[in-house]
């Protein structure tokens, strides 16, 4: 994000006029956080300077856990990745009381690969209890949680954020964190990017407003922990869980400053912009964040949402147009109903994946009613909230997504397109032919 904060939780514990003082107050020791190379361009580079009571480095050597024994589903068998051209749509996925945060990620699809930095991975998470007295980060890469059911409140080393359903959290890479639950069970939607960091997408001929508008992001400000008792820090690194002990909480951040840090957002205070002629904008337009991939213009990852807003263009269809796209579409329900899927099938907490170039749009039953409405301008997805995880990646699915979860809809397809029947007026038509000639 642009913004670059300066929070301190104690007077004077931020140094002024420099960065890493011979003798910094307070007895503090200065940390660099980098989330970039040192070198990046100025309007890349990202770096915040930590004053804490003792440097992150301070803990045991860090030990492998046997994920075999583990309920989490991240790089076992369950973990490889199938890709397919089929539309995909999944029930809701299960609640699951029995494990914390760290335990209760399921790997449900992704690309690429964290140790060179290319590629993403889509998670559910269901979990019903804290975390203890440990941290856990990834040093794969940034978290971007979409929470569908529940409160996450999430402690971070910069500060904590309390993140409900209708709010996303981005936690960049390395960042340590624990998750409480202060009402019960949570669930919900989790896009890690290997590569770079989510930014707000330019506006181009928009201008300078509009979407979402950077001063409606929250960051943490300072707050620290004095404990000197055991914890644990977990590291996700390559996709496998690593664990090490410390005489002290790693939550000891006493100041901060810089534009590398985690944050929040509300849903609901996207500005929503549309056509008020005719035809629909592409999708484009309802992107909240966006990770650019190494070609001008394409996203490794782009989080849209799809909420309550006006429809009011003439003479137009009103769902989204059937359409292959070059870009893989992952979505999944918050709340309510999907405008364009009104079967059913597309339930809060369920999801669908639909691939590179595979074709998809309006079911049956929506294209039917569209097609009948009466064109006049209408509130769409009232108590709803839908978003898309889009890549331009090629998608896989794991083995916990296809099978484990045993949450496919096997009649996806023939739910939704195979009742289509051709409307072609073949009266007085030729029954084949061409104009011979280009226009």
């Amino acid at each position: 994000m642009a913004l670059a904060p300066t929070t301190k939780a104690v007077a004077g514990a931020l140094p002024v006029g420099q960065n890493s003082p011979q003798n910094p107050a307070h007895g503090l020791y200065t940390e660099k956080l980098s989330g970039t190379s040192f070198t990046a361009p100025r309007h890349d580079n990202q770096q915040s300077w930590l004053y804490r009571i003792l440097p992150a480095a301070a803990h045991s050597d860090f030990e492998e856990i046997d994920m075999s024994t583990s309920r989490t589903h991240l790089s076992s068998e369950e973990s490889r990745l199938r890709q397919i051209p089929n539309q995909i749509r999944w029930d809701p996925f299960d609640f699951d009381d029995t494990v914390d945060w760290v335990h209760g990620l399921n790997l449900v699809a992704g690309a690429g690969d964290p140790v060179l930095k290319r590629g993403l991975a889509i998670y559910v998470f269901a979990a019903g209890k804290d975390m203890g007295k440990e941290a856990f980060y990834s040093a794969d890469g940034d978290f971007l949680i979409v929470p569908q059911h529940g409160v996450l409140d999430i402690q971070t080393e910069l500060g904590r954020l309390l993140v409900r359903a209708n709010e996303i959290c981005v936690i960049p890479r390395g960042i340590r964190y624990r998750v409480m639950l202060p009402e019960g069970q949570v669930r919900g939607y989790i896009c890690e990017i290997f590569q770079g960091h989510f930014q707000l997408p330019e506006l181009g001929p928009i201008g300078s407003n509009g979407l979402a508008n950077p001063r409606d992001f929250q960051a943490p400000v300072a707050s620290y922990d004095r404990d000197e008792t055991e914890w644990k820090v977990i590291a996700k690194f390559n996709n496998e869980l690593f664990v090490a002990t410390q005489d002290h909480t790693p939550f000891d951040v006493v100041a901060w400053h810089g534009n590398y840090y985690p944050f929040k957002y509300d849903l609901g205070r996207f500005n929503t912009l549309g056509s008020i002629s005719y035809d629909h904008p592409d999708p484009s337009i309802f992107t909240v964040l966006s990770a650019p991939s190494d070609t001008v213009g394409t996203a490794l990852a782009d989080f849209v949402i799809f909420p309550p807003r006006w429809l009011v263009a003439e003479n137009t269809f009103r769902p989204p147009w059937y359409h292959r796209n070059n870009m893989s579409e992952f979505m999944g329900l918050i709340a309510g109903d999907y405008d364009a899927k009104i079967g059913g099938g597309f339930r809060p907490a369920g999801a669908s994946l639909h691939n590179i170039m595979s074709a998809h749009g309006p079911d049956a039953r929506a294209h039917e009613a569209a097609s009948n409405a009466e064109l006049a301008p209408q509130k769409v997805g009232s108590g709803s909230m839908a978003f898309m995880f889009e890549s331009y990646l090629m998608v896989g699915v794991s083995k916990w997504g296809l099978k484990t979860c045993q949450k496919v809809q096997h009649d996806y397809n023939a739910e939704s397109w195979t009742p289509l029947r051709s409307r072609f007026d073949y009266d007085g038509m030729p029954k084949s032919g061409a104009d011979g000639g280009f226009q």
